[in-house]
């Protein structure tokens, strides 16, 4: 008899200040100095919502918070920092979008919205990302 094992699913992810990105591209400053982070533990956690991260990342990567944003949390309700844009590369499909803030105990969440844009799909009996097999494992989005 086969036994089938299911887990949580760990991912490499680079995540990069967008506006120092921006900045470089502007020639502002030099590619160097665009600020980023790899993690190899990034959790792909289908119950959250948003890409959030550890406190001591988002300081790491120089992002300022513009604003709070109520969460449901198993604890009930709270107000977490929302801050500026970062670029997240996942098996080298982008997707740019604003950061949540957990505490530093946590690891790098990646939320629905991110899946959904870098068209990504949980297989949870590998324990691994596939390109969305609606999509033939291509990254595309859907227009219509």
């Amino acid at each position: 008899m086969e036994t089938s094992t299911m887990g949580k699913v760990l991912v490499t992810a680079k995540i990069i200040n967008l506006p120092d990105l921006f900045e470089a591209r502007k020639g502002l400053i030099s590619e160097e100095a665009v600020r980023s982070v790899e993690v190899s533990d990034a959790l792909v956690d289908t119950g959250a919502t948003y890409l959030m991260m550890p406190r001591r990342l988002i300081a790491q990567l120089g992002l300022k918070s513009y604003r709070t944003r109520q969460a449901n949390t198993c604890g009930g309700l709270v107000d977490f920092p929302i801050y500026e844009a970062v670029r997240l590369i996942i098996q080298g499909r982008e997707y740019n979008g604003d950061v949540g803030e957990v505490p530093d105990n946590c690891p790098v969440l990646i939320g629905q919205v991110p899946l959904e844009m870098l068209d990504f799909v949980v297989d949870p009996k590998s324990q691994r990302l596939i390109g969305n097999p609606a999509h033939g494992g291509e990254h595309m989005m859907d227009a219509y």
